[in-house]
């Protein structure tokens, strides 16, 4: 049986939890918050980040990783193509999107969703990033309809929950929907994915929590 550790907030944690509802794999979860400093996290996550899982009670953490053991463990369906050029394609551009828009903008979550604050340098070296890595994505991109063309892949479990955070982040704080403004159409890309019974299961289940905790 397989774990899931974290927090509906958290857009990795519902990578992963993407990952099993697609694949139709069982699974439970247990709520445990980033940055926990508890013995038992921290020997499964040891830097006390969020999404792990235990699988059978082995522990693994870093959301790639555990994408990737689910992938291989639970091949059908398939969330990549069986041509490894092709599979290698939609890793990048998961990569691609985590590592260069989404941890980007990560800097700027404090003003645009937690009521702090992010100072001017900042957002003018994370606006300077974006102008930068934004249109070196869409090179990437297929939008055809999904990520990495008319097939949902993993790709698409990371940009449903990470490419709302981007848009909506910039906006906030720097003035301007980055990813619009680069002419990517993410809105009619999350509804496209939002269709998608895993997509419905997750907003629900972050809904109910967000819900609880008002």
């Amino acid at each position: 049986m397989i774990t899931l550790y974290g927090m509906t907030l958290s857009n990795y944690y519902n990578k992963v939890k993407m990952v099993l509802l697609e694949k139709g794999v069982p699974f439970t979860e247990e709520t445990v918050r980033t940055g926990s400093t508890d013995e038992a996290v921290l020997q499964a996550s040891p830097l006390g980040k969020i999404p792990f899982i235990r699988v059978d009670g082995t522990p693994l953490c870093e959301s790639q990783v555990i994408a990737d053991y689910l992938e291989a463990r639970y091949p059908q369906p398939p969330l990549v193509p069986a041509d490894p050029l092709a599979a290698a394609k939609v890793r990048e551009l998961t990569a691609f999107l985590e590592l260069h828009l989404e941890l980007v903008v990560r800097e700027l979550y404090a003003q645009a969703f937690f009521g702090g604050t992010v100072s001017e340098g900042t957002q003018a070296r994370v606006r300077k990033q974006l102008g930068r890595n934004i249109p070196a994505f869409k090179r990437l991109a297929r939008f055809a309809p999904y990520l990495a063309g008319d097939q949902f892949t993993l790709a698409d479990c990371a940009g449903w929950v990470s490419l709302p955070l981007v848009g909506m982040a910039t906006k906030a704080v720097l003035g301007e929907d980055l990813l619009v403004a680069n002419g990517i159409d993410w809105k009619s890309y999350a509804r496209l994915v939002g269709e998608r019974p895993s997509a419905q299961r997750v907003v629900a289940d972050r809904k109910r929590d967000q819900a609880a905790k008002g």
